[in-house]
């Protein structure tokens, strides 16, 4: 597989981190219905780099909420690091640096709307840690990983947990209901995109969408927590 110098160096230069193996975050980027389709011999894809680079993850976020948090017991840890990391999670990170931009799918996967899921981008993300472990070792990966994963973790988890916090910010309002409209749906039967308004005594205060129901209700209340005023704090 060719490298595709220009893709590379313009990661390269967002991420911060510069390959000395440019193969490997090539491959970091390459989903298998691209490498099917090209005859790239099956290695060549992203899934054994998501391996590793899940391993990492774990290791480094246990370790940065092991020292954050001397006082919290394991199954808070536990819970608290489920949310850092979990696919929609890691998604909100990757697309912070536009990284679905550079995923190399196969030309089914872009027509049935890979680059805008979660599990690839996610999938991704995890990969190019993978990469940048094998290539400068674990000191670059946890830099990587604290720059764009955990750090701004108030603002994240407020996305996190958008629907929990909405709900009871508007409990907090005199006379105030909630509610969340299906506006819409497209895609075949196994990969729908669902659109959702979120509504505050009927006027629409948010808007999200997603592969699921819940999370575009999850996007559209965190839209509204971050453009109504009242909703804010």
């Amino acid at each position: 597989m060719r490298i595709d110098s220009k893709k590379i160096e313009l990661l390269e230069q967002r991420i911060g981190y510069v390959f000395r193996d440019k193969e490997l975050l090539q491959q970091a980027l390459t989903h298998s219905s691209y490498a099917n389709e090209q005859k790239i011999n099956k290695r060549q894809d992203y899934e054994r780099l998501e391996f590793l680079g899940d391993a990492v993850l774990e290791l480094v976020s246990s370790d940065y909420l092991f020292q954050a948090h001397p006082d919290l017991p394991e199954g808070k840890l536990t819970k608290q690091r489920s949310s850092m990391v979990c696919e929609p999670a890691l998604a909100f990170c990757a697309r912070d640096i536009e990284l679905e931009q550079f995923i190399y799918l196969g030309k089914g996967e872009e027509a049935t709307g890979g680059r805008k899921r979660d599990s690839i981008i996610s999938d991704v993300m995890e990969a190019v840690i993978g990469a940048i472990y094998l290539d400068g070792g674990l000191d670059p990966a946890r830099d990587y990983i604290n720059r764009f994963i955990l750090s701004d973790l108030e603002h994240k988890q407020l996305f996190y947990d958008s629907k929990t916090i909405l709900q009871e910010r508007v409990q907090r309002l005199p006379n105030a209901s909630l509610a969340y409209v299906l506006t819409g749906e497209t895609g075949p039967e196994h990969d729908k995109l669902f659109m959702v308004e979120a509504l505050l005594n009927g006027k629409k205060i948010g808007e999200g969408s997603g592969r699921s129901k819940k999370l575009a209700e999850q996007q559209a209340a965190y839209q509204a927590l971050i453009s109504v005023p009242e909703l804010a704090k």
